[in-house]
C-alpha cells in the first residue's frame, strides 16, 4: 500500500504546483463593472423584461462563469450597479481614467467593461475617445437578464474576455462584444429592443467575431482612436453641456430656447426642421456649437456649402447620441467651427 500511495501523493502535489504555476501564468483583465441587464434579476427565468428583482455583484458574476478560469485572471473594479438610462458624465470620466491607468500596468493584458445596452454605444465611444492604451477595451452587455433560462450575458462575458486577451485585439481601439459579434464603437448602434442580435454596425459591419475554434478580426478601425486621440480627461471633473433636438415634420422650435437658457454649450440636431431656422440662428449669436446629425442610422451628412454658410457643424456618419459626445470632448479643447469640423471628420 506505501509502495502505491507515495507516488500517487507526490503526482497529486506536482498536480497541484503545476496548476498554480499554470495559473500564474494566465493573462490577467480587468474587469469594470456598471450593471445593466447583464448584472439584473427578474423575478423568475422567464421574465425577459421589467426585471427589478435585485442586481447581481461583480462576484456572483464571476462566480456562475467558472469558465473565465481557465482563460484569464480577472481584476475587479465596480464603477456602479445601475441601469444604462442612470449613467453619465461621472461614470464616463471615473472608467476613462480609471480603465487608462489600469493598462498602463505590465501585468494587465486588458479591459472589459459590463454596461446596460440601451446606452452602451455612447459609453464606448467615449471611451474609444479617452482611454490612452493600446490594449483592448471590450463593453459589453447582454439582452436577457441574470436569472433568464435563455439568458445571453455569461457567454457574451466570456467571448469580451477572450477577446481582451487577443494579441490581434490590440491596437483595434474601443469595441462592443455581443451576440458571438464583434463591433467597433465608433460604429456600432443599438438596432433592436430586446432581440440578441441588436448590435449593428450599419454602414461598416463588424470587425471580427468570437467564433469557437478563435477570435478572427477581418477589419481594422481607421478612424482615430484610443492612444491616438487628441482628448485628454484626466484632469477633468465635469464635461461641456450638450443637448439633442429631435427633427420631425411640425417639430415644435420650443426646446431650442429653453435649451439655451438652462445652459447648454452645444447642440446636435437629430434631423433639421424649417420650425428650427430662427431659434438655431439666435443660439448660434449666443456661442451655442450645432452639429446637424441625421435620425437615419445610416449615411454621411455632407458638408454641403448652405450648412458651412449657415455655421453648421455636420457629424459624418455619426448617429446623435454618439455626436453627443463627440460634440462634449471637442469643446473641452476649441470652441472653432473649424477645428470642431476638423475634429468630427477625424474621429
Amino acid at each position: 500500500m506505501k509502495h502505491h500511495f507515495l507516488p500517487k501523493l507526490a503526482l497529486l502535489f506536482i498536480a497541484f504546483l503545476s496548476g498554480a504555476a499554470y495559473a500564474q501564468d494566465l493573462p490577467t483583465v480587468a474587469l469594470f463593472t456598471t450593471g445593466g441587464t447583464i448584472q439584473s434579476k427578474g423575478a423568475h427565468r422567464q421574465k425577459l423584461m421589467e426585471y427589478g428583482e435585485g442586481r447581481v455583484t461583480p462576484a456572483e458574476l464571476l462566480a456562475d462563469l467558472p469558465e473565465l478560469k481557465d482563460i484569464a485572471i480577472m481584476e475587479v473594479h465596480e464603477i456602479s450597479n445601475v441601469g444604462s438610462g442612470s449613467i453619465g458624465a461621472d461614470h464616463h470620466l471615473r472608467l476613462a481614467k480609471q480603465i487608462t491607468e489600469t493598462l498602463a500596468r505590465d501585468d494587465i493584458s486588458g479591459a472589459v467593461v459590463t454596461h446596460g445596452t440601451t446606452t452602451l454605444e455612447e459609453t464606448a465611444y467615449f471611451l474609444q475617445l479617452t482611454v490612452k492604451s493600446e490594449k483592448p477595451v471590450i463593453v459589453v452587455g447582454a439582452m436577457r437578464p441574470f436569472t433568464a433560462a435563455s439568458r445571453d450575458g455569461p457567454f457574451n462575458l466570456y467571448n469580451a474576455t477572450r477577446v481582451a486577451i487577443e494579441p490581434t485585439a490590440v491596437g483595434k481601439g474601443v469595441m462592443i462584444v455581443l451576440n458571438d459579434t464583434i463591433h467597433s464603437a465608433r460604429f456600432a448602434t443599438k438596432g433592436h429592443t430586446y432581440h440578441v442580435e441588436t448590435f449593428d454596425s450599419r454602414d461598416i459591419g463588424p470587425i471580427g467575431y468570437t467564433d469557437s475554434d478563435r477570435v478572427v478580426f477581418y477589419r481594422t478601425p481607421l478612424v482615430r482612436h484610443t492612444a491616438n486621440s487628441e482628448f485628454d480627461v484626466m484632469d477633468l471633473d465635469e464635461l461641456p453641456k450638450v443637448d439633442i433636438v429631435y427633427g420631425y415634420q411640425e417639430a415644435s422650435a420650443a426646446p431650442i430656447p429653453a435649451l439655451v437658457e438652462d445652459g447648454i454649450d452645444g447642440l446636435v440636431l437629430s434631423s433639421g426642421s424649417r420650425n428650427f431656422g430662427g431659434e438655431i440662428k439666435k443660439a448660434q449669436a449666443a456661442g451655442i456649437i450645432v452639429v446637424n446629425s441625421d435620425r437615419k442610422g445610416a449615411g454621411r451628412v455632407v458638408l454641403s456649402d448652405r450648412r458651412f454658410s449657415s455655421g453648421y457643424i455636420t457629424a459624418d456618419n455619426l448617429n446623435p447620441q454618439k455626436s453627443r459626445i463627440l460634440l462634449r470632448l471637442a469643446l473641452t479643447k476649441t470652441s472653432s467651427l473649424k477645428e470642431i469640423q476638423r475634429i468630427f471628420n477625424e474621429y
